[in-house]
């Protein structure tokens, strides 16, 4: 099976908790999540960007400036914030066919064309080899569980936290999947999926109000 037709789906709800109205707040002169629209749009591998969305603003504002983008109304059942992204996931790839997926956040601004297409092209090399892909961070810090365990290191061994041997941290920049996967797993995960390390600046994710700042920080610069 060849990875021919790539279809980027990007889930986006109106409401946030934590950040009231982060995908459409304005970051460096533009909307938050124009920042990923457009990093997707200059990726050559994606034949398609597809918005799923419950939010006029967004509706609005794709329909103006993007009008390329693809944008799917998110269905009443589907709106609950105790939904299962991966529910979502299911539904758009009912109406969108593809031969893979890949999803994103609009929370991720400083994700990268470039890093995009080479993880498009190592799955795509790999494939069925590995049925999926993920992305990771780096960590190489000592770590303990909540019980006051050492993770991954030995205390009574002081090794420089660079000799410590790295533990990966799945950093949600992006998913490549099938739909196949996707509805034999309910998971965006297959049986062997592939790590994909992007490195964590690149991977900074908004969940909080200082994420934000720490993002528009890094963008100006």
């Amino acid at each position: 099976m060849k990875l021919e037709r790539i279809v980027a789906l990007v889930p986006m709800r109106h409401d946030s908790k934590r950040v009231p109205g982060k995908n459409y707040r304005a970051m460096c002169g533009k909307p938050l999540y124009a920042h990923i629209i457009e990093t997707l749009l200059s990726c050559p591998e994606i034949a398609e960007v597809v918005v799923d969305t419950d939010s006029p603003t967004l509706i609005e504002g794709l329909s103006k400036n993007y009008p390329q983008v693809t944008v799917l109304r998110r269905p009443e059942e589907l709106r609950a914030d105790t939904t299962p992204t991966n529910e979502i996931l299911v539904h758009d790839t009912s109406l969108i066919p593809a031969d893979l997926y890949l999803q994103t956040h609009s929370t991720n601004p400083l994700l990268k064309a470039a890093t995009i297409s080479k993880a498009i092209r190592q799955l795509s090399e790999l494939y069925p080899e590995y049925d999926s892909l993920f992305s990771v961070t780096r960590l190489q810090t000592r770590l303990w569980d909540q019980l006051g365990r050492a993770v991954n290191h030995n205390p009574a061994i002081l090794l420089r936290t660079q000799d410590l041997p790295p533990i990966y941290e799945e950093n949600s920049c992006l998913y490549l999947f099938t739909r196949e996967t996707l509805l034999n797993r309910r998971n965006r995960l297959g049986e062997r999926p592939l790590m994909f390390e992007i490195d964590a600046r690149e991977a900074t994710d908004i969940d909080e109000e200082i994420d934000f700042l720490i993002a528009e920080t890094l963008m100006k610069k």
